[in-house]
């Protein structure tokens, strides 16, 4: 998916059209400078209803009901993510980061503590759009050069812990095979996609299947990987310990 081109995702399925879908409430979370995408949302964006700027402490999200998503613009997110998630408290709200950080490094903290990365220059404004509406189910959008960088990053931890550069060591490539069996060749086929930072209406259109059914197989996919959500299944499937923000 080029950062230039309309996500995917966005095509409407039988399941869910735009018109079906309720509108959401983000909150913009500049911890410093100005919102980078002016012209998102537009008015009559069919899946935002209201944005609003918000600014550090970021108290206002604490608020029951205050925002249905949280984009966070930074420069770091190591710094700024946990100011932010320290705002907000006991309130679940799905967290998505923009920033021009793309190492490996700031990726995979930021996937661990269970948000979005997108990386500034790496993204349109309709994959933003599909990133707020995927954070609302429970999927954790990445942009192309997120998704690399966090494959690197666990591919890399998988190698230290066996002491082999490739990750396939006995101890852990065995973990992994049996984890991987647990699936059917149709759920490793969504997981595979799932893992590149697509969602359900993506890995729908690439496997030729209705949301519906990607939804039910992602559900019996958790259920066997022991999962709690789409990072977690994530985190597993790509053989790294799951530290998630749920």
């Amino acid at each position: 998916m080029s950062p230039s081109s309309p996500a995917s995702s966005l095509a409407p399925s039988p399941e869910s059209s735009p018109a079906s879908l309720p509108r959401v409430a983000v909150a913009l979370a500049c911890a410093e400078g100005e919102w980078p995408d002016e012209g998102w949302p537009t008015p009559d964006d069919p899946h935002v209803g209201r944005a609003s700027r918000v600014a550090p402490p970021y108290r206002e999200l604490r608020e029951e009901g205050a925002v249905d998503v949280v984009v966070l613009r930074c420069e770091e997110p190591a710094t700024e993510l946990p100011v932010l998630l320290r705002a907000l408290g006991d309130a679940t709200v799905p967290v998505i980061v923009v920033s021009p950080r793309r190492d490996t490094e700031t990726v995979v903290e930021v996937f661990r503590g269970g948000a979005g990365y997108l990386v500034e220059g790496d993204y349109c404004t309709c994959m933003l759009a599909s990133a707020v509406m995927a954070a609302t189910v429970g999927h954790t959008y990445l942009s192309p050069i997120a998704c690399a960088a966090l494959r690197e990053g666990i591919q890399r931890v998988s190698g230290e812990g066996t002491g082999s550069a490739s990750g396939t060591g006995t101890g852990t490539g065995t973990a992994m095979e049996r984890l991987r069996s647990r699936l059917s060749p149709r759920e490793r086929q969504i997981m595979e996609l799932l893992s590149t930072g697509l969602g359900a209406q993506e890995i729908g259109l690439r496997l030729t299947l209705s949301e519906k059914t990607v939804r039910n197989n992602l559900s019996n996919i958790y259920a066997k990987l022991n999962a709690r959500g789409s990072t977690d299944a994530v985190l597993r499937w790509l053989g790294a310990t799951p530290i998630v923000r749920l």
